[in-house]
C-alpha cells in the first residue's frame, strides 16, 4: 500500500510544522496536487531542471525541497521562459513540488540542529528565538480499569516534558458521579440512575503546539462516551525555538581545525575565513543559508565563531573588528537536509508499512565555481 500525498506531507509536517516558519515565507504545497497515491518522493534541497530530470527519471510523483521554486506571485506562465518551462515539465509528469524552508531550519531536529552536530556543538540553544511554546495543563477523569490506558494514550501523544524530563504526570484516586441520560449510552451505569464510580484524576503538561494530538489521543483511549477534561492555560513556558544554534563545542578546537571539520562534515572542498586561524574555538554558533545578519546575534551570545553562507564584505570586515571568526563553507550545505529529511520519512512510513520509496536528489545544486 502506497501512501497518499497527505499522509507523507502529515510525517513532513511533524518533523517541521508549518507555524514556525517566518511571516512571508514560500513554504507548502507549490505545484501539482497531493490527492493522489506516492509511490516516490525525490527529496532535493532546490528545485532545478537536473532535479526535475532526476525525478522523472526516478518516477517520482513528489519532490520535498527546501527552497522554493515560485517566491512571489505569478502574472503568467510563459513557458518559453526556463521557469515555465521547468512549471510545464513538472505538471506534464505530474510530479507535486512541497517546500519546507525556514520551519525546517527552526524546527528541533531540523537543518540547524543537524549542522550544529555535525561540527560538535552540545547544549545548543537558538541564535533568534522566535517561538516560545505555551504550556497548558491538562486534567482528564477516567474510570480506574482504564486509567494506565489513556495515561499512556496521552504521554505516548507527547504530554508531560518539564525540562529534561518526560512522561510527568500526577495522579489522584478518587469517585465520580453522574446519572445517564434517556438518550445515552452509557460504559457504566443505567440510564436515569446515580452512578458511584471509582475514578483516578490524571494531570499533565501539555504544549500548545500538540495539544490537539493529545487531546485526540486521550478521547481515543477514553472508554466514557462524554469525557470530562480541561485544560487550564499556564504561566510557566515552554521550550523556545528560532534561527540558528549556538553552543560549546565537545572541545576546544583551533580555528584552523574547524575549518577542517566544516569542510569534512559538509563536503565542501574551500571554505571563505574570517579571524586568526590559530585562535583558539571553545563556542561556536550555525546558521544554514544566508548568514550576515546574524554575526551580531552570534556575538552577543558569546559565540568564538559563526559558520554560515552568503557573508558579505563589509559584514566580514566588522566581524573581524568585533573579534568574532567567521567560516563560510555557502548557502549549499543546506544540503545536510537530504539525508535527514530522508531518514525521516522512510522511518515514518515504514512505521506506517507503506511501500513509498523515498530518495535524496543526487544532483548538485552548488551554482558556484571555485576557479
Amino acid at each position: 500500500m502506497y501512501a497518499k500525498g497527505q499522509t507523507v506531507i502529515s510525517y513532513m509536517e511533524e518533523l517541521a510544522p508549518k507555524h514556525l516558519a517566518v511571516p512571508d515565507d514560500r513554504i507548502g504545497l507549490q505545484l501539482g496536487t497531493l490527492a493522489k497515491e506516492i509511490k516516490k518522493v525525490l527529496v532535493a534541497l532546490d528545485v532545478t531542471d537536473e532535479v526535475v530530470e532526476e525525478a522523472i527519471r526516478l518516477e517520482a510523483d513528489l519532490i520535498i525541497a527546501h527552497h522554493a521554486i515560485i517566491f512571489r506571485p505569478l502574472k503568467s506562465l510563459n513557458t518559453d521562459s526556463p521557469m515555465g518551462k521547468l512549471y510545464e515539465k513538472l505538471i506534464k509528469h505530474d510530479i507535486a513540488v512541497y517546500i519546507s524552508h525556514t520551519n525546517l531550519d527552526v524546527a528541533e531536529g531540523g537543518i540547524n540542529d543537524w549542522m550544529a552536530e555535525a561540527i560538535g556543538i552540545q547544549d545548543v540553544a537558538p541564535l533568534e528565538d522566535l517561538h516560545t511554546d505555551h504550556l497548558y495543563k491538562l486534567v482528564v477523569f477516567v474510570p480506574k480499569s482504564h486509567h494506565q490506558k489513556v495515561l499512556d494514550a496521552i504521554l505516548g501523544a507527547g504530554a508531560g516534558a518539564i525540562g529534561d524530563y518526560s512522561h510527568c504526570s500526577f495522579n489522584i484516586d478518587g469517585y465520580g458521579t453522574f446519572v445517564p441520560g434517556d438518550a445515552t449510552k452509557p460504559f457504566i451505569g443505567k440510564q436515569g440512575q446515580m452512578e458511584r464510580v471509582e475514578e483516578v484524576r490524571i494531570e499533565t503538561i501539555v504544549p500548545h503546539s500538540i495539544w490537539n494530538k493529545v487531546v485526540q489521543a486521550m478521547l481515543k483511549a477514553h472508554p466514557y462516551e462524554e469525557v470530562a477534561y480541561d485544560l487550564y492555560h499556564m504561566d510557566m513556558k515552554g521550550r523556545t525555538l528560532g534561527l540558528g544554534r549556538v553552543g560549546k563545542l565537545s572541545e576546544p578546537v583551533l580555528l584552523k581545525e574547524l575549518v577542517d571539520i566544516v569542510k569534512k562534515q559538509f563536503e565542501v572542498k574551500q571554505v571563505r575565513v574570517v579571524g586568526d586561524l590559530n585562535r583558539q574555538i571553545k563556542k561556536a554558533a550555525v546558521l544554514g543559508g544566508s548568514g550576515s545578519r546574524y554575526v551580531n546575534h552570534a556575538l552577543f551570545r558569546g559565540a568564538d565563531v559563526i559558520v554560515t553562507g552568503d557573508i558579505d564584505y563589509h559584514t566580514a570586515q566588522d566581524a573581524l573588528m568585533a573579534g568574532i571568526a567567521i567560516i563560510d563553507p555557502g548557502h549549499n550545505i543546506e544540503k545536510i537536509m537530504k539525508p535527514n529529511t530522508v531518514k525521516w520519512l522512510k522511518e515514518k512510513l515504514e512505521k506506517g508499512r507503506y511501500a513509498t520509496e523515498v530518495h535524496a536528489s543526487e544532483m548538485n545544486t552548488e551554482p558556484f565555481q571555485f576557479v
